[in-house]
């Protein structure tokens, strides 16, 4: 058995914490069982963006004759597309295990690794023991259970980014970002997109100003089935016969196509790691719960990212990777993690980005408040660029002016949304952060400054 002062497990955001440990002084082991790197990089963030903006390419060249551009004689490589993303994700995962394998400390340790008892992790019949551990084993898509699924075969986003042959039509079970990120990236190259969405909205924990317009959009574009639940999957002669229900109505119907894909949420990975060993608590659907300095209940274990379910986004995991380090570094001054203003976009056509609280929310607590809104149109550069879609939305505590929430739909919106994080996050968070600056003109940030400008009373 090998004895390390810290053991983690996961490369995503957990390598972070290995390296700068490791620098430390402190002897690190780290495990993955996967490409190193990662969700963001190898199945999530880094892969989706990349395809994505080809998609935004597509629907430039769609729009291009709005502007006076007559666009012509131009075809897309989907093959090429994706090879394009594969080689640049697969080159950067490979750099990163091959600086590992060079390094003496931290150790990779490439396998499954599962608990044997409290602090002992066994991978590939290696034992490794540490007095500090860090879980940081992520999630993986979620595969709900529907008759005729599992023999009929489907893809998740796992399978989908990587795919070479592009779908004639496409059915996604699932009306959340992955979703819609996918419906945009594979719909705008050309391919026909059915989506099966339980609730009345696609995004549905959005503002449900967002949602609700979002659905509006994605309807003209797409066979958008909201309100509607698979039933069952059968595959005959290559093609998908998916049986979706009306939830109220339960009429059913039948949808075809030559590809199926599930884009249900997902799971945490904790049921991979023989937890019970050790004693460490999850909740019931299987997130590692941590307190406010990310320690679970078993002394000595923290946890962090998609596997603690608190928010799951890189940039999340980031921020947590640099509290955890200190916390095991620093036993006796931990600082418990500032999720102040944690943010978010859903990177589809038009962009949608969000912080802080919902309409829906702030109604459903009896909060106290006003709005601001403002559409893009009514700016110069948003006349420029012609987005009649998008729009800011504040929501700010009457008394206090403090901003509660901002939920952006439009172009470059998980840009916008910044200026917001830092009068939330490094002012005083109240709307006279934004009020005060001095906004370019024609810049489309000047939308944010009207929206703050515009306040109103909520709807009864």
């Amino acid at each position: 058995m090998r004895e390390f002062d810290l053991i983690v497990v996961g490369s995503g955001s957990g390598l972070d914490v290995a390296v700068a440990a490791s620098q430390a002084g402190k002897s690190v082991a780290i495990i993955e069982k996967g490409p190193l790197g990662g969700t963001c990089l190898n199945r999530g963030c880094i892969p989706s963006k990349m395809l994505i903006h080809s998609a935004d390419i597509m629907e430039t060249l769609r729009s291009a004759h709005k502007f006076g551009i007559n666009v012509k004689d131009f075809e897309v490589d989907f093959k090429r597309i994706v090879l394009r993303v594969k080689d640049e994700v697969d080159r950067e995962s490979r750099e990163i295990e091959r600086n590992l394998r060079r390094s003496k400390n931290p150790v990779l340790y490439k396998g499954i690794g599962r608990f044997v008892d409290m602090k002992t992790i066994e991978v590939d019949g290696e034992r490794l023991r540490a007095e500090k551990i860090l879980i940081a084993a992520g999630s993986r898509p979620e595969v709900p259970n529907i008759p005729g699924l599992k023999e009929s075969g489907y893809i998740t986003s796992d399978e989908a980014l990587r795919l070479e042959t592009q779908p004639r039509i496409l059915t996604i079970l699932g009306g959340g970002y992955i979703a819609a990120e996918l419906a945009h990236f594979f719909g705008s190259l050309g391919t026909e997109i059915n989506i099966v969405q339980r609730r009345k909205v696609l995004l549905p924990n959005e503002d449900e100003s967002i949602s609700s317009h979002f659905t509006h959009i994605f309807s003209k574009k797409f066979n958008v089935l909201t309100g509607h639940a698979p039933v069952s999957v059968s595959k005959n002669n290559g093609t998908y016969e998916v049986k979706v229900e009306n939830v109220e109505t339960k009429e059913q119907r039948l949808i075809y196509s030559d590809q199926l894909l599930i884009a249900a949420g997902r799971t945490p990975n904790s049921d991979l790691l023989d937890l019970e060993r050790t004693g460490v608590k999850t909740d019931s659907r299987g997130f590692i719960v941590v307190d406010e300095y990310l320690r679970t209940n078993v002394d000595g274990i923290f946890a962090l990212g998609d596997i603690i379910g608190r928010y799951q986004f890189k940039h999340a995991a980031n921020l947590e990777a640099e509290y955890a380090y200190h916390n095991i570094i620093h036993p006796d001054a931990m600082v418990p993690v500032d999720y102040t203003a944690i943010p978010h976009a859903v990177f589809t056509n038009p962009q949608i980005a969000g912080v802080g609280k919902t309409e829906q929310q702030l109604r459903s607590e009896g909060a106290d408040y006003l709005i601001g809104f403002y559409r893009y149109a009514g700016t110069g550069m948003g006349k420029a660029i012609g987005d009649d879609e998008g729009f800011v939305k504040f929501l700010v505590d009457r008394k206090s002016g403090k901003i509660l929430g901002c939920h952006i739909l439009g172009h470059d919106a998980s840009v916008l949304i910044h200026e917001v994080l830092v009068a939330m996050r490094c002012g005083d968070g109240t709307l006279e952060n934004i009020r005060r600056a001095v906004h370019i003109h024609p810049a489309l940030s000047e939308v944010v400054d009207r929206a703050a400008a515009s306040l109103f009373e909520p709807r009864q």
